[in-house]
């Protein structure tokens, strides 16, 4: 009895062990894998000729970090549809349907930070008050608040740091939009194309420089974008989608899975494969698809990774986390007003 249990065990450690070397990332085993499940959503390669460390480079949230203040209940008051999306619901507001690129930099925490806050600016003025807050700002000028710049940090940081110092505007890299854009070129770690291959930024976070580039008027200062309240958002999908529906798209943290990685279509849900670390994503709708109800999430690496840099993933169970770090935030109104 013994010797069979002994050998049971064997071959469950080897059935293991093979597993986890059949389903490595990136691969195609892990593409086959995941579409021969028949679940909610398909798989496909997005990443070329990097290696998996790079990619979780791209994973630059430290999960379970500092929290803001939890805001009052919302969902009592609103009626929410079944189906619904920011861009559809804010057209004016051409923020909500960029696809940004974090290049070689783990600075999604900052990027989900900056394009929903760049979102509510519009969506709070009503489409009078169009800017593309910078990335680029927050993540080289807030500091160990916000954690370790291209190494990771915390979405909290990001949005508090906005309430107290303000960001500047800049759009992407080398876009000369606005008075700080992006310095982090974005680089071809999806398919071949026209970009330069993704060689990594070696750890380093570009310097917090307080001057606009050449050319830029207002000033640094007079340039500066600031909240007047920052705040985490209960864990309950009706106050996330009514936070949404209300205020417009949030930043959300979740953890990210080797499978996650190969997201072509559908709603994701985790199939396989080990965790890679977390992840900031920006949250701006919500669905129904052939019955698996979804968020809409907006990611920071192109329109080349996943749906056009869109994916789906599984809404209402806190899947992966998604549900569990949500902040937002609310533009200072008084600031919009005397620039309109």
């Amino acid at each position: 009895m013994w010797q069979l249990l002994a050998t049971l065990s064997c071959l469950a450690v080897l059935t293991s062990a093979r597993s986890r070397l059949e389903f490595q990332s990136l691969t195609d085993e892990l593409v086959n894998y995941v579409n021969k499940q028949n679940t909610t959503w398909k798989a496909g390669h997005n990443f070329y000729n990097v290696h998996p460390s790079y990619v979780k480079k791209l994973c630059g949230t430290k999960l379970g970090g500092p929290k803001l203040p939890q805001r009052v209940s919302l969902a009592g008051d609103i009626a929410l549809p079944e189906n619904f999306d920011a861009r559809e619901q804010w057209p004016q507001c051409p923020t909500i349907k960029e696809i940004r690129d974090q290049g070689s930099c783990g600075s999604c925490w900052a990027f989900g930070a900056v394009e929903a806050i760049s979102d509510r600016i519009c969506i709070l003025s009503n489409g009078l008050q169009n800017v593309e807050v910078s990335a680029e700002d927050l993540l080289t000028c807030c500091g160990f608040q916000c954690g370790e710049g291209c190494n990771g940090g915390f979405p909290s940081g990001a949005w508090n740091f906005w309430k107290k110092q303000g960001l500047v505007s800049g759009g992407l890299y080398d876009s000369h939009i606005g008075c700080r854009p992006y310095s982090i070129p974005p680089c071809e770690h999806h398919v071949n194309g026209s970009r330069p291959p993704c060689s990594g930024e070696g750890g380093d976070t570009p310097k917090c420089s307080k001057i606009c580039e050449p050319g830029y008027s207002p000033s640094y200062k007079e340039d500066k974008h600031f909240g007047c309240d920052a705040y985490s958002v209960p864990s309950d999908e009706k106050e996330i989608m009514a936070e949404i529906y209300k205020n417009g798209p949030v930043e959300a943290a979740f953890s990210v899975y080797t499978d996650f990685l190969l997201y072509k279509s559908g709603v994701y849900q985790h199939v396989s494969g080990e965790m890679v670390g977390g992840h900031a994503v920006r949250i701006l709708g919500w669905g129904v698809e052939n019955g698996t109800p979804y968020w809409l999430v907006g990611n920071s690496w192109n329109t080349d990774w996943g749906d056009n840099g869109f994916f789906k993933i599984l809404r209402g169970r806190d899947h992966c986390g998604i549900e569990s770090e949500i902040v937002a935030g609310v533009p200072c109104t008084e600031h919009y007003s005397e620039r309109i």
